[in-house]
């Protein structure tokens, strides 16, 4: 991935409509970014979008949100979008915690609903 812009989508399972319609809508903004996501939701963004480049990694309770953390520390990607379901428990709530904790501590710019995530796919291609 290296030598070209990359974002990360994720999102929680009651969050996945809400992603798969905010590429949905930002398909141009995204289209010239190469694109990580955690498995489910890699999958429902490229059903929304299939010409976008969606590399799906492991779904997040399996080891994605690992890997897109791997990805933050080997300096791979530029942004992460993030949307979290705030109502809901997660059984992998501590490794959220570390992928959050990495995209602050790399100073990455991170977004963790879809009013943020607005303002950030604006800046894209500027």
């Amino acid at each position: 991935m290296a030598g070209s812009k990359c974002i990360a989508l994720i999102a929680h399972d009651q969050k996945k409509d809400a992603m798969a319609e905010f590429a949905r809508s930002h398909q141009a903004a995204l289209a010239d970014w190469k694109i990580v996501a955690t498995g489910t939701t890699g999958g429902r963004v490229l059903d929304a979008c299939p010409d976008l480049k969606v590399t799906r990694l492991k779904s997040g309770p399996l080891g994605g949100d690992q890997q897109i953390g791997a990805l933050i520390a080997t300096g791979e990607i530029d942004m992460l979008i993030f949307f979290i379901d705030p109502l809901t428990p997660l059984p992998h709530d501590v490794d959220v915690k570390a992928l959050t904790r990495l995209a602050v501590l790399y100073d990455i710019p991170m977004a963790l609903n879809e009013s943020t995530a607005e303002r950030l796919i604006k800046t894209l291609n500027h």
